[in-house]
């Protein structure tokens, strides 16, 4: 089968998304020879770099146009520390012009980064599934192992107390910490003035990594292993459910030192992390639909042109250090697409179904007329620019968000998620009426593998028809009507076993079959 991703439903904010997607990430690669092997990898949006973070959630997307998935991850694994440690990134580009002009080879770990490890697990993990190489993840995995032992028993990354990550007083995920101005610019280093607490997003980033090495030690026969990475999950979770979760939405710094930032109040802040944590699986339903209903509210009363707030009320104006860090700029209350992609990507799975639709459509609208996306923009709409951001660069072509937006609609609206590798287990979960859309075609694939999964979807008021191409054992989690009543499932005229869930105020059918190049569902209505 042909490995081509696409969307065709007539509909020009859904089908025209891929395209512009992969438009930016061709640009966004970054290629460059270390040591004489080639690396391909795709580049921060504000530095000629390849940082771990940004390739990792890049590879949402880039996994279907990419034939060199492992490249990167490769070089991330052969350089790390004995001690499990990873880099953040690596260049062979100077950084900082005019200043810097050497054209080293450079590798950078921003010690206030407790997040690194599990980006690269991650990484390593979607590469896996597009190349779909068995003898490469396997020889991986002692170093993702040591990865997660350097986490969960280093000094500076673990909190003895507690159990969990913790990290320097940074905001979100972000590299730099507050030091109450001991410190004369960004601080970047962990020293005797760091403040510490424990951060969500850091947190459910770890509980996603051990249950990736969960289904790496269960696809190897390791279930020992795998046992013991779900039970460290699990005890991971409830901790962060238990300590990071204030009533409505996730804490975004639970302090362990003590420290008070003038002008701020922690208990109303509402951080990025909190989508991410739904969709890393950390949050229960109930608190996913207070975190959703957390940000409709606060779309009904800011004043920003979106809700995809990095930090929402941000910190005082320069307090952590440089004076372009105002109220509204960058990490500190900009708009991030990748934010937004996350908040509909929980939408999708968490009965705001239509919230999600509107998410992708806003993005389409603001980056379709000059085909250009920002990593961030103003509360007023306008895109970051080397002068108003800490970066070097400010690429219009920004992989980070975007990718995630596609994300979004690939595995949220269009419902397509690979479960293991090559698509082999699958679940599908097509929202299109969510959008008002009744006839659909969707395809994706990998390039690297060449595997690929396409359907075709149909819906009237008496059934709804997904006509199936690929090869998979596959989980069906299909949005009907809310007044739709189903009298049969058929799979290729053989009727099938089937449980009716609501989700909210959404109603969904689902039921597992298996399919050998082609199968065709109806799902009947009375």
């Amino acid at each position: 089968m042909e490995s081509s991703t696409y969307i065709k439903t007539g509909r020009q904010e859904f089908d025209g998304l891929i395209p512009l997607v992969k438009a930016f990430l061709t640009q966004d690669v970054l290629e460059t020879t270390i040591d004489g092997e080639k690396i391909r990898g795709y580049r921060s949006p504000d530095a000629k770099s390849i940082w771990i973070r940004d390739h990792s959630d890049m590879l949402r997307a880039a996994k279907y146009f990419e034939t060199d998935m492992k490249s990167t991850v490769t070089h991330f694994a052969q350089n790390q520390a004995a001690n499990g440690r990873i880099f953040d990134y690596f260049t062979t580009f100077p950084e900082k012009l005019p200043c810097e002009r050497e054209n080293w080879t450079k590798y950078v770990r921003v010690p206030v980064e407790a997040d690194v490890e599990f980006r690269f697990i991650k990484a390593a993990w979607i590469a896996w599934q597009a190349a779909g190489d068995d003898q490469w993840i396997q020889s991986l995995i002692p170093n993702m192992e040591r990865a997660l032992n350097y986490i969960f028993t280093h000094p500076q990354r673990l909190d003895l107390a507690s159990g969990l990550v913790k990290r320097a007083y940074t905001i979100d995920t972000w590299d730099f910490a507050y030091t109450a101005g001991q410190h004369e610019w960004l601080q970047f280093q962990i020293d005797d003035h760091t403040y510490w607490g424990i951060f969500n997003g850091d947190n459910s980033g770890y509980y996603e990594a051990l249950m990736i090495m969960a289904s790496l030690y269960d696809y190897f026969g390791l279930s020992s292993k795998a046992q013991d990475a779900r039970n460290k999950a699990e005890l991971i979770k409830k901790k962060v459910q238990d300590i990071c979760w204030n009533g409505s939405f996730f804490t975004h710094f639970v302090k362990l030192t003590p420290v008070i930032i003038p002008g701020v109040d922690e208990s109303n802040q509402l951080s990025m992390a909190n989508p991410m944590s739904i969709n890393r699986g950390v949050a229960t339903h109930e608190m996913a639909v207070s975190i959703i209903k957390e940000y409709q509210k606060r779309k009904a009363t800011t004043r920003a042109f979106a809700e995809w707030f990095s930090i929402d009320p941000p910190m005082p104006d320069g307090v952590y250090g440089d004076e372009k860090l105002i109220g509204g700029a960058y990490i500190n209350g900009g708009i991030f697409p990748l934010a937004g992609a996350e908040l509909a990507k929980a939408a999708f799975n968490h009965g705001f179904e239509s919230y999600g639709v509107s998410i992708l459509q806003q993005y389409y609208q603001l980056i379709s007329a000059k085909n250009e996306t920002f990593l961030w923009y103003l509360p007023d709409g306008t895109p970051t620019c080397v002068e108003n951001s800490t970066s070097p660069e400010a690429m219009p072509t920004d992989g980070w968000g975007s990718s995630a937006m596609a994300w979004a609609l690939i595995e949220g609206l269009a419902g397509i998620e690979d479960k293991m590798k090559g698509f082999s287990c699958i679940r599908l979960s097509p929202r299109w009426l969510a959008a008002g859309v009744t006839q659909a075609e969707i395809g994706v694939g990998y390039q690297a593998s060449g595997s690929s999964v396409r359907y075709q979807y149909s819906y009237s008021p008496t059934e709804l028809m997904i006509d199936v191409h690929g090869n998979a054992e596959a989980e069906f989690h299909v949005l009907i009507g809310p007044n739709d009543r189903v009298r049969l499932v058929q799979i290729d005229q053989t009727a099938a076993d089937y449980q009716v869930e609501q989700i909210e105020q959404s109603q969904y059918i689902n039921f597992r079959s298996g399919i050998k190049d082609h199968a065709v569902i109806r799902i009947v209505f009375a």
